[in-house]
């Protein structure tokens, strides 16, 4: 069967297909091969008492940035180094307590291996990985990590595709097994992402964001005249039926819609302690929002009522509150 006898969005889906299927396979066969090599990378950074510097040239350097912030990101000071601009002057970024990774699938990169009698010289631990566990990279480091593959995806068998995928791979084995080691927490995992949505989830706590300025309040005997306008106000859909400093129960807008389809002439007569949900959710208002919106999407309700130690109401959390 040639290419014009299928219709060209098959033979697009079944070159996808085969690329997957075959980056699949080669990172399986990756696993296989995890040997004691990786174990002693992981313990030579663990044991650093500087940073842990990536360096590669062309797709590896460019796969090498990334591995660079993972590292970075989850707990291991780390940074990109291009070995073109260390052999020109970056190598004065380097300390002899650094870890390097270098970074070569042929393991004979030549701005890569003229860097390796300066790091000797610094008294540096290097890390390479290659595809070549016998090439001059590997030879002159303190582990190799093997991420050799049978072929290149690329048809051609040139363009960095598989091969890349083994580095990246690898890359994120290293940093998660670091993070492991080091107990690495949602909590640690924020204050390097305090900028990004999941940061800001991860440090924010109820209080933080709740809305506590001129809540909705109504007392038990409260009409529902009086309540509906109390609600108007407030702009959230709620009223709080509070006796006191007490809170007793809640009356929402969806409330409001389910009594007046059961019993819309005789709801104009009746209080809030008729018609309020007695004994409402409520969350300490010093809970993470991460909690408080899991507690939200479990019980299908879109707001809690946030207390204090005292159990007094503070102010109210929406789940689409950010």
């Amino acid at each position: 069967m040639t290419a014009s006898d299928t219709s060209l969005p098959a033979r697009l889906q079944a070159s996808a297909k085969r690329t997957l299927a075959t980056q699949a396979q080669a990172l399986a066969n990756l696993a296989e091969r995890i040997n004691g090599d990786f174990s002693r990378a992981v313990e030579l950074i663990l044991a650093s008492k500087g940073r842990t510097i990536v360096c590669g040239m062309g797709k590896s350097g460019i796969v090498g940035k990334k591995i660079a912030a993972t590292l970075a990101s989850t707990g291991t000071p780390s940074f990109f180094v291009h070995p073109g601009e260390a052999f020109h002057g970056d190598l004065g970024m380097i300390q002899p307590e650094d870890v390097l990774i270098l970074i070569s699938y042929s393991g004979e990169t030549e701005e890569v291996i003229r860097l390796l009698p300066s790091l000797k010289s610094f008294g540096n631990t290097c890390i390479a990985i290659v595809g070549n566990d016998q090439s001059t990279l590997a030879q002159h480091c303190h582990c190799v990590l093997d991420i050799a593959v049978d072929r290149e995806v690329c048809p051609n068998n040139l363009a960095p595709t598989t091969s890349t995928t083994m580095t990246i791979a690898m890359g994120d084995a290293l940093a998660v097994a670091l993070m492991e080691e080091r107990n690495f927490q949602p909590h640690d995992f924020a204050r390097f992402h305090p900028g990004g949505s999941l940061g800001r989830k991860l440090l924010t706590r109820v209080r933080d964001i709740m809305h506590k300025d001129n809540l909705p309040v109504c007392a038990p005997t409260a009409s529902l005249h009086e309540a509906i306008g109390v609600m108007t106000q407030g702009r959230m859909g709620v009223v709080l039926v509070q006796d006191q400093s007490k809170l007793l129960g809640i009356f929402t807008d969806g409330d409001l819609r389910r009594a007046m389809l059961k019993d819309a002439a005789g709801m104009m007569s009746k209080t809030m302690a008729e018609l309020m949900t007695a004994n409402p959710k409520t969350i300490h208002q010093d809970v993470m929002i991460v909690e408080a919106e899991e507690r939200m999407l479990r019980d299908k309700i879109t707001l809690l009522v946030a207390v204090d130690d005292a159990h007094h109401v503070v102010g109210i959390l929406e789940i689409y509150d950010r």
